[in-house]
């Protein structure tokens, strides 16, 4: 794996005998997002919005109410709204959650493809534990996903199999950079990933990215550690544990510390994982939801987008 990691692109474009294709470096920055949310008038049904036995429009699945609503993932004026948030933080790759071919997601994939290419973004995937997932399987969707321009996969929950048994997948010359979801660096690199993330804030807090970053150097991987502005799932999913967003301060701290580990990626958790109490996508500031009131000493509507401007200062001053 770590030859790879050495050539230039362009001679790993001419060995592999890829398409040439025009694009700025590795990403810097990532961000996941997920394209799994539909509503009534754009699907006839909703989905995501009602985890926990909420019903929409106005009772949805979060802490938090998106400032647009209910919204579908499929409504293409949503997706280049989402993808103009994005490019205009200053973010490199826009990592789509994906739940094995056919599913919403995948079906979703080209839409959410054509939006980013709107605003020069890149575009990974988070490939997710989906029923019956194997490595033989993700073996399968790499040549898939290879086909649709994708170049980034980031395998969440890589340590469900065996470093040895990644071996089939990780070992081919296929072009592709493969990120392990793992704490345990170690592991990331035997099984021949690229590198690995974290994606997990609660689990994963600032304090332990430098030893990781050094791990991952050690190894000859890459260090790409996940950063989030806090957590709070219990509306969605009962869960009773928060990471408190203090006013920013929580998501300021997990950006230092990556970039004092000397991240060589550093991956945002999250854009739009609403049912979590992860998102940066705005957030209205009145009613019973709670808001990014006070976040950066912004109020009202100011307020609405203060996690996506401090994005900006944070890729601005990194130069990422």
């Amino acid at each position: 794996m770590l030859w790879r990691l050495r050539l230039p692109l362009l001679a790993l474009t001419l060995l592999l005998g890829l398409p040439a294709v025009a694009q700025a470096g590795p990403p810097a920055s990532a961000i996941f997002f997920y394209p799994w949310y539909s509503n009534m008038r754009h699907d006839g049904a909703y989905a995501h919005w009602t985890q926990g036995g909420h019903t929409p429009p106005f009772d949805v699945a979060s802490q938090f109410y998106p400032l647009r609503g209910a919204y579908s993932s499929g409504d293409p004026g949503v997706l280049r709204a989402q993808m103009h948030d994005i490019a205009a933080a200053g973010i490199d790759e826009v990592v789509s959650s994906w739940w094995g071919q056919g599913s919403r997601e995948d079906i979703r994939l080209r839409a959410v493809i054509r939006a980013a290419k709107r605003y020069h973004l890149r575009v990974g995937i988070q490939l997710e534990p989906y029923p019956q997932r194997s490595v033989d399987s993700v073996g399968a969707d790499i040549v898939y996903l290879r086909s649709l321009g994708i170049r980034d996969v980031y395998v969440y929950r890589a340590n469900d199999f065996g470093a040895e048994d990644w071996w089939p997948v990780t070992r081919q010359p296929n072009g592709m950079r493969l990120f392990a979801q793992t704490g345990r660096v170690g592991f990331a690199a035997r099984a021949g990933f690229a590198g690995f993330y974290t994606y997990d804030i609660l689990v994963y807090d600032g304090a332990k990215f430098g030893r990781m970053c050094e791990q991952a150097r050690a190894a000859g991987i890459l260090c790409a550690p996940s950063v989030g502005p806090g957590y709070e799932a219990e509306a969605a999913t009962g869960d009773t544990r928060i990471k408190p967003r203090l006013n920013g301060g929580t998501y300021d701290s997990m950006w230092r510390a990556a970039n004092d580990a000397g991240a060589d990626v550093v991956t945002i958790t999250s854009y739009n994982e609403w049912s979590e109490g992860t998102q940066i996508e705005p957030a209205g500031h009145g009613g019973r939801y709670e808001s990014y009131d006070g976040a950066y000493g912004l109020h009202g509507r100011a307020a609405e987008r203060a996690y996506l401007r401090r994005t900006k200062y944070w890729t601005q001053l990194t130069g990422r």
